[in-house]
């Protein structure tokens, strides 16, 4: 992993030394993560069939390594954007900040609050109406009934679902779902907050809105990682980005230098951002 020249400067203006010489507690850290999946190699058709195959000790596997000892810290205050190619073990580093996934080998602390938007419909129930995924949606985050009736105009009003919040889910849209989640998870102001793509949903005033969101939650204190291939929008939003390929973390820090670096690799085909003067 190579720290940029320009982040280490950025971390010294901001903090005028090094963030944990001066005791600033980190919300994330993670040390040597590893995460593996097993692939079967023969084609398994049925729950009887796998069985026959492994009493008869005939299933092969082959590793998967989504994440190799991945080693990163993230201070309050930061907003983090994440770039790479599709399998690079973006979502998966998310998911093991969230709790979600548990790493194979190594160790992931995580501090506080965490509001993971991790995928369209996550925690939602599609045979339940909006309103109804609402207060579900605040039950799992340790909201009580009446607290979610104080929330829920603030929620409506930032959604906009209109007559459809009392629809099933299973006749929104994925820019309408995108839409409820977001305005769930971001209702209170979260320690964490981890976004995998949703901002990319919806219309072009629904993605500014969240973005106006987002930085004002960042003003009062907030903490985000969000994984996006416009990298236009992770070069404006973010104050550190990070590439990953192959699962292993190829550069850390400044956003036009990381964003850069990775626009001149092959593997690259994401959106590029436009050229902006400083």
């Amino acid at each position: 992993m190579t720290l940029s020249t320009t982040y280490k400067q950025y971390l010294q203006s901001k903090w005028k030394v090094a963030p944990a010489a001066v005791g600033l507690a980190p919300l994330v850290q993670l040390e040597e993560v590893t995460v593996r999946y097993r692939m079967p190699r023969e084609r398994v058709t049925s729950l009887k069939d796998y069985a026959l195959r492994w009493l008869r000790v005939r299933i092969r596997y082959s590793d998967v390594w989504a994440l190799r000892a991945v080693n990163l810290t993230v201070f309050p205050g930061e907003a983090v954007g994440i770039v790479g190619p599709n399998g690079a073990g973006k979502s998966t580093l998310l998911k093991v900040m969230a709790r979600v996934l548990r790493p194979t080998d190594g160790r992931a602390r995580v501090w506080g609050a965490v509001a993971p938007i991790l995928e369209l419909g996550a925690g939602f129930d599609p045979e339940l109406t909006g309103r109804e995924n609402i207060y579900l949606n605040g039950a799992m985050l340790g909201f009580s009934r009446s607290k979610m009736d104080k929330k829920i105009n603030a929620v409506l009003d930032f959604a906009q679902i209109g007559v459809f919040i009392d629809a099933p889910l299973r006749t929104y849209s994925d820019g309408m779902i995108a839409r409820l989640g977001f305005a769930v998870a971001t209702d209170v102001t979260p320690d964490l907050l981890l976004i995998d793509e949703t901002l990319m949903v919806g219309d072009i005033a629904f993605q500014q809105k969240c973005l106006n969101h987002l930085r004002a939650l960042q003003n009062e204190g907030a903490t985000f990682l969000v994984v996006s291939h416009n990298l236009q929008t992770i070069q404006e939003m973010c104050s550190r980005v990070i590439w990953i390929s192959r699962g292993k973390i190829e550069m850390d820090g400044d956003p036009i230098e990381v964003i850069n670096a990775y626009t001149n690799t092959t593997e690259c085909d994401d959106t590029i951002p436009i050229p902006r003067e400083f």
